[in-house]
């Protein structure tokens, strides 16, 4: 491959992830937390900025706002990444959603787990394997309560599931994307882990009520 080719793809796989750092990193739960509340959701609870602390914290209508936020960033930040680079770009701008999530630049690096922007990455650029995780997650959650157990379990089939659902023909972009985000997530949630393990992890309510 010519050198300049390969330039024009790294420079543009750059711009990519740039897009989906810059737009993961405007984090929703802080936002909700201080917009509507005028509070600051990583003084409660886990004190983890994302979804499931604001469910516990604030009530469902937060959460789904959060997760609404959450989710449309990734979306747009996959669906500018897709007119640059294809579907390779898609998969560049959802790890850097994860990242910008995780680690937001305006809330001095400190965000949620990344699971919603996942969420987001998977169903924009494969939505059979969302459909499958999706279903995996919520048979978790139901059954055990335990979300972190289920946004585990889930990024451990992530890589694989994207493997077979192409039947082993992934370009080399889309496996490292996929193997990162599913390796970040898993090391975000090393604590979660740690108290499933030790049988102290909180289970969610799905009923519970607004502070």
């Amino acid at each position: 491959m010519d050198i300049q080719v390969i330039l024009h793809v790294v420079i543009i796989g750059i711009i990519c992830v740039a897009i989906g750092y810059f737009l993961g990193g405007v984090n929703c739960a802080i936002l909700v937390s201080k917009l509507i509340y005028h509070d600051d959701i990583r003084n409660h609870g886990s004190k983890n900025a994302g979804m499931t602390n604001i469910l516990r914290t604030y009530g469902k209508a937060a959460a789904l706002l959060t997760l609404a936020g959450d989710i449309l960033k990734t979306v747009i930040a996959i669906y500018i990444a897709r007119l640059l680079m294809g579907e390779p770009g898609a998969y560049i701008a959802g790890l850097g959603s994860v990242l910008g999530h995780i680690y937001p630049v305006y809330f001095n690096f400190k965000g949620g787990k990344g699971v919603a922007a996942v969420a987001a990455t998977v169903l924009c650029t494969s939505p059979l394997c969302f459909l499958i995780l999706f279903a995996v997650f919520a048979i978790i959650v139901i059954g055990y309560k335990y979300v972190s157990l289920g946004s585990v379990m889930c990024m451990f089939l992530y890589p694989v599931l994207i493997n077979r659902l192409n039947g082993g023909k992934v370009d080399i972009i889309t496996t490292v994307c996929t193997f990162l985000i599913a390796a970040i997530v898993i090391f975000k949630h090393k604590d979660n882990i740690k108290r499933l393990m030790q049988g102290k992890e909180n289970k969610i309510s799905l009923f519970s009520k607004k502070r």
